[in-house]
């Protein structure tokens, strides 16, 4: 019964690895800063989104261990442990605790609501210029002022916009995903939570 729930589970954080992996190779390069926009973060919303914290977060950890062992799978078209001592670093790092953020937010209170949705990834965009800025000005050895106008301000408009795209995309995508991952509904009041807790297994 466990590896029936687990495999394609298992099998969706892969699609989904892959997915980010060809979003990496989207990217744009911006003139005066190392940190292109790329679409990699629009596949990790919405891994966060449809797979919820624990196996979104497994997409984005495989992913980032093809980067590490040198598949190029990050942007450009590159790999290589190297890349996480570099200025985008902090914002490759950074993935990791924004996607188990987005996911928990997302997957509270059992039922998908557009709001929690939304909300999950203007926390989960936060964490990752929280982590990825401090690392930009760090790599870069420069001021706060360069590392936010190069890590941050010209990136805004983007990442607004894959959020508008990635919430009602989730919305749409979600019925399928949810075939093979039911989202957790909150107990009802004296229901036994063992019982909800095996019912999805």
């Amino acid at each position: 019964m466990t590896s029936r729930v687990t495999l394609p589970r298992a099998a969706l954080a892969c699609v989904f690895a892959a997915l980010i992996s060809v979003g990496a190779y989207i990217a744009v390069p911006l003139p005066g800063t190392p940190v292109p926009i790329v679409l990699q973060n629009l596949f990790i919303m919405l891994a966060a989104l449809l797979l919820g914290p624990r196996w979104g977060l497994a997409a984005v950890l495989l992913y980032l261990a093809m980067g590490a062992l040198g598949l190029p799978v990050f942007s450009g078209g590159t790999g290589g442990i190297a890349r996480f001592a570099g200025p985008t670093g902090g914002y490759l790092l950074g993935y990791l605790p924004a996607t188990f953020a987005m996911g928990a937010i997302s997957a509270a209170g059992g039922r998908r609501r557009w709001w929690r949705d939304l909300l999950a990834l203007l926390v989960g965009t936060a964490v990752i210029y929280a982590v990825g800025v401090p690392w930009l000005k760090t790599a870069i050895r420069g001021s706060w002022a360069k590392a936010l106008t190069g890590g941050l301000l010209p990136f805004i408009p983007g990442d607004a916009l894959k959020i508008a795209v990635a919430v009602p995309l989730a919305g749409r995508i979600a019925p399928i995903v949810e075939r093979v991952m039911p989202r957790r509904e909150a107990p009802r009041p004296g229901a036994d939570p063992d019982a909800t807790e095996a019912a999805h297994g």
